[in-house]
């Protein structure tokens, strides 16, 4: 079975390193490209993160439409019992978003 594994594996591994590109073949190949282009400037510049608040909401608000609908896809197949743990996940997601409404009022912070 070992012999086996190494007469199907051999090949492989030969083709793959015959093919292989070289490491130094050609120094162009491994410039950083942005889209097939050259780069220029600085690749790094300023963001703007006045909207990262909002960005937030909207991961939240997304997890939350998530849950609400299996939960309100479900609703009446639920016992009155399971109410209660929808209503605290809905005290825990708008208090998150009140506070992210609190810190995107806050616009020095960012």
């Amino acid at each position: 079975m070992f012999g086996f594994a190494l007469l199907a594996v051999s090949p492989a591994l030969l083709i793959s390193r015959m093919i292989a590109p070289r490491r130094h073949s050609n120094p162009v190949k491994f410039l950083p490209m942005e889209c097939g282009q050259v780069p220029s400037g600085v690749g790094r510049t300023h963001f703007m993160m006045q909207y990262y608040a909002y960005v937030l909401m909207f991961v939240v608000f997304d997890v939350m439409a998530i849950f609400l609908y299996a939960w309100g896809s479900s609703l009446l197949n639920l016992p009155p019992s399971a109410t209660l743990p929808i209503l605290g996940f809905l005290a825990i997601m708008f208090g998150a978003m009140a506070f992210a409404l609190h810190l995107s009022k806050k616009k020095n912070i960012w």
